[in-house]
């Protein structure tokens, strides 16, 4: 008996958390904006009228940023991946964590 890869449709759960998670609702396509600064203000929405979060706001979109980061990895290019980075930023500032 040999051991295989997973079925390429049990694969891809990470996207499923992003577009399913309970604890955001989160825009469509928002880790598809250009700025660091729209991605943040995004996410703050999303987290400050959350119904079904489990933690703070800040906690949740703080997770749910590094969440997709870490899932993405390689998939990332740099550059995507500073933006995404400043992002986290950018929310400790509107949360007034910096």
């Amino acid at each position: 008996m040999t051991v295989g890869r997973r079925k390429t449709r049990g694969r891809r759960w990470s996207g499923e958390v992003t577009r399913r998670s309970n604890a955001l609702d989160l825009e469509a396509e928002v880790f598809k904006l250009r700025s660091a600064r729209e991605i943040a203000a995004s996410l703050k929405r999303s987290a400050d009228k959350s119904r079904r979060r489990k933690g703070a706001p800040y906690q949740s979109a703080i997770s749910m940023l590094s969440f997709y980061v870490n899932r993405a990895g390689t998939n990332l290019s740099a550059s995507r991946k500073r933006t995404l980075e400043r992002a986290k930023g950018e929310l400790r500032r509107l949360y007034g964590r910096a």
